[in-house]
Parts: structure tokens; sequence; C-alpha cells
């Protein structure tokens, strides 16, 4: 068998680099050009990068106009109306602005890399996937300038609120929600044809490093409840415009119906941005251990359970709208079944540290804090998966701060770790070492600076999505605005150390962190613009 394999390449002869063979056969555009008609996965994951930075720094200022209203009680900075579209709207843009497209950038980037094939299978999808999302965005962002303001109904976006009660421009929400949506199924389409047929030789499904395991299950996910997505805004458009009754109890309609076909997306979406941070965590851990990952079978196992389970278990959010008690129970069991294979997956990376010779580079802070915020973030979720409690917690800040402890300690600080771990192969240096560690502890004080007091807001009656509050909740909101305050302004720190790693720095061999195995770290730092032209002798480590 081995002698039919092509010999062991050396980084020289595995990679063309930009002067290469490939060059002189294609000439390249310059200048916005060459970003527009792109097709190589390492520019088209930059891009993605960038835009995800954008319009997290977008959703941020929404996020901190909340915040401002809500500094003490009776403040009235901006009017109730619009206080709506700023909540509706951060969600919205974080959601399938920030969080989705950042992971769509790492994929594109280091996928490829990670299983030793040449570009994406379908390139030129891909750049069409990338630039779909810049016009939604642009025309979700313009429906604030409209006749009656932007979307005031919350991310969830229930009906009638979304469909009798909607501002004019809810159309136009509806639009640019369709044609993200497109971007997602593309770009999960292309991931799933590069993973399964564009593996080096020698490369076996189980060899595979998590963060590609973990990607190809997520593709698979949003090309399952993507399309129900799409089917209820279009439900909705339908009643808006043309006189349907889905959601309508007048004609006919349920309102309930829309809170079940929502979350039958809404919940597999929720584990969409959590899936690839897993992946991330799964190979930041083993590399600052200097350690193979403890149990990648089960990892794999209990990844694909919990896409499994995830469709079991969406009605958990509506344990308030009058369902028969069989299905209560049904869904506080899926879902408290749910964070067994995720307790697989928090022991298994505490396994790995076990006796590890750790060294923390940014990179394996960001992991750390991770793995312990992330879990703070599930205990709440048990919490709210029992149904007589969530009586009470529902639509109160607990769940405010269950959810952001699960997407910014969780998704966002994953995706901080995955740049940093991954920044010197993209750029060729190491970011700031001391620039980094002040970012890293400002984040963290910051966020739980934000989010932790909201579990108290919420237990004591505090409702969400609200302008203003009795004065019993003023402490917590002022502690909750304060710390979005620093997180905010912390995460400038992490633009100037990208500006600076990119400018300069110290150099980066090609494997850059001394524990690092898979098949990126035997590409030079920076990874030339063609890489694996020959496909690389693939041997399979002992998992």
């Amino acid at each position: 068998m081995a002698s039919h394999l092509p010999p062991k390449p050396t980084p020289q002869h595995s990679t063309a680099t930009a002067g290469g063979m490939a060059e002189a056969e294609h000439p390249r555009p310059s200048g916005l050009m060459r970003w527009l008609l792109t097709t190589n996965h390492k520019e088209i994951g930059s891009l993605y990068l960038i835009f995800s930075l954008t319009m997290f720094f977008i959703g941020g200022i929404f996020a901190l106009v909340v915040r401002a209203e809500l500094f003490q009680p009776g403040l009235q900075l901006v009017r109730p109306e619009f206080f709506n579209q700023m909540t509706t709207m951060h969600g919205l843009i974080m959601v399938f602005g920030a969080i989705m497209p950042a992971f769509v950038g790492l994929a594109n980037w280091m996928v490829p890399l990670q299983i030793g094939a040449p570009d994406m299978a379908l390139p030129r999808l891909n750049n069409f996937s990338f630039w779909l999302l810049p016009v939604a965005f642009t025309l979700l962002l313009s429906t604030l300038l409209m006749p009656g303001g932007g979307p005031n109904f919350g991310w969830t976006f229930y009906a009638p609120l979304s469909t009798t009660y909607a501002p004019p421009s809810t159309t136009f929400f509806i639009l640019s929600l369709h044609i993200a949506g497109i971007s997602s199924i593309l770009g999960a389409i292309n991931i799933i044809a590069t993973i399964l047929n564009l593996r080096a030789p020698g490369m076996r499904m189980m060899d595979m490093p998590l963060f590609v395991w973990t990607w190809l299950i997520t593709a698979f996910l949003l090309i399952a409840v993507m399309p129900v997505l799409a089917g209820v805004i279009t439900m909705m458009l339908m009643d808006i415009n043309f006189g349907t009754s889905f959601f309508n109890a007048a004609g006919g309609g349920d309102p309930v119906l829309f809170q079940h076909l929502f979350w039958f997306f809404g919940h597999p979406e929720v584990y969409i941005m959590i899936l690839p941070a897993f992946g991330i965590v799964s190979a930041i851990i083993p590399t600052f251990c200097r350690k193979r990952l403890f149990g990648y079978a089960s990892m794999v196992y209990a990844t694909a359970a919990i896409a499994i389970l995830s469709f079991l278990v969406w009605a958990h959010h509506m344990f308030v709208v009058g369902l028969p008690l069989v299905a209560e129970l049904f869904f506080m069991y899926t879902t408290m079944l749910i964070a067994v294979p995720t307790g697989v997956k928090v022991f298994n990376w505490v396994a790995t540290m076990f006796r590890g010779s750790i060294s923390f580079e940014p990179p394996m802070l960001f992991a750390l804090a991770f793995v312990v915020q992330f879990t703070v973030g599930g205990f709440s979720g048990l919490m709210l998966a029992i149904s007589p409690a969530d009586f009470q917690y529902h639509d109160t800040y607990f769940v405010v701060a269950h959810f952001h402890y699960v997407l910014v300690p969780g998704a966002l600080f994953a995706i901080l770790a995955g740049a940093y771990y991954w920044l010197p192969k993209w750029t060729g240096h190491y970011p700031h070492l001391r620039l980094s560690q002040w970012h890293f502890w400002l984040s963290v004080i910051g966020v739980n600076l934000t989010f932790f007091p909201m579990h108290f807001a919420g237990l004591a009656g505090m409702p969400r999505r609200i302008p203003d509050y009795a004065l019993q909740f003023a402490d917590f909101n002022l502690a909750s605005s304060l710390g979005a305050i620093l997180f905010g302004a912390s995460q400038l720190l992490f633009v100037l150390v990208i500006i600076k790693c990119v400018r300069g720095g110290e150099k980066a061999p090609a494997r850059a962190w001394e524990g690092a195995e898979d098949l990126e770290w035997s590409v030079p730092s920076p990874a030339p613009l063609h890489t694996f032209e020959t496909p690389p002798e693939f041997h399979p480590h002992q998992h």
C-alpha cells in the first residue's frame, strides 16, 4: 500500500508560493477586484473574519445602547420603540452576522489546511456564499432608516408581533434573512463536499482533527434546519402581505405554531454556534498540555449525539404556552439528556489537562476560560430545563444571563482562542504577548461583571426586553452596564493585537506552538497562497 503513496512532502514542494507555477498560468486581478473575484480559501476566510469583526462591533454598539438605557431606572435616553429595535438588531447581528460568519471564516481558512486539501471543493460557490452576506446585512441595517424603524419584536421575531403589529420594514428584514440563510446553506454544502472528498491520502474519517469533525456535523445541522427558517419567515411574509393566517388566530391560525417552527430551527441553531467552538478548544488544549486529546472517539460520538438530540429539545423554550403535560415531560428530559454528551466533552478536556505540561499562552487562556464559563452556562441551562421552575425563570434576565454565558464566554471566547492560536499561521508573527494577556483578563472581568448579576436580577423577577424597571433591580443593572462598557472597550485591544500582528512582531516558524501536531503546522508561516498542490502523505496519530 505504502508504495503507491506520493513521497513525504517537505514544506517547500508541498506548497506552491505566490510566485509559483499557478501564478504564472493565472494572472491575478489586483486591488478591489482581487477580493471581489477571489476563489482562494484563505482570502475568503479572511473576508469572513473581517466581516464578522465589523458586525461584532456594530452589534456591540447596539448592545451598549441597551445597557446605557438600563444604566439606571427612569433614564429614557432613547424612546422605548427604539430600545426594542436595538435589542432585536443586537441579537440578529450577533447571531447571524458575527458568530456564524466567524466560524465559517475559521473553517474556510483551516479545514483545507487540516485535511491536506489544496482548496475548498467548490471555490466559486465559496466566493458567492461570502458576498451574499454584506448584501444581507446592509439590507438588514438599512431597515433602521425606514419609516416605522427596524424590526422591534426581538431576535426570535414571534408572531403576531412580527406579523400583525410589525413595522413596514419587516418585509426587508425577511429578505435579508433569506439571503443570509442561502449563504449558510451553500457554505455548509461546500464544507461537506470538501471534507468528504479532499482529505489527504491515508487520512481516514477518524484521523481528522476535531475542528474538522465538528464542522462536518455542524454543516449537516445547517442544511437540515436553515430551510425550516426559510419556511417560517416565508409564512410570515404571506401573513403580512398576502392575507394568509398561518399565525393569526382570528383567521384560524395559531401563534404557537410559529414558536414550534421557529424553535425547531432555533435550537439546532444554538448548537451550530457552539459545536465548532468545541472543535477549536479540542485543538488548543492538547497543544498547550503537550498531550494527546483524551478520548478522541468519544468526542466525535458526543458531537454527533449533541447534534441529533438538538432536534428533540425545541419546546423547552415553550413550557409556558400551555403544552400537554406529556410534552412538557418529554422536552424536560431530552433537554437534560443533552447535558450528558456535553459533560463527556468537559470531562475529556479536563482529563487531557490532568498531569499535562501546561503553558498559559493566550490561546490556552481563552480555551480555559471557555471550559469554565461554558460550564456555568450549561448549569443555568439545566435549571431552565426543569419545566415547573421555568415558569418562574421564563422571559426573565435569568434566560439572558444563561444564553450570554453560552455565547460570549462560550462561542466568542472560542473564536478569540482560535484567532490567537492560528494568527501565527495566518500572518507569520506571534500576537503581542502582553497586549493579548491584557485583552484576556479585561474580557473575563468584563464578561462576568456584565452577565453574572443578570442571574440574580432574573431570579428576583426582572423581565427581559423592557426599557425601564423597578428600583430594586438598579444595583444589578448598574454592575451589568459598567461590565458591558469594560468588555466592549477591551475588544479594541484585540483589534490592536491583530494590527500589530499583521504589521510585524516575533517571527513564527512553521510549527508555531511546541505541542501542535495537526497538518496545518507542516506548511510555512505565513501560509502561502497555494498549499498542498501536491497532496501530502498523512501518517495517522494513534488517538
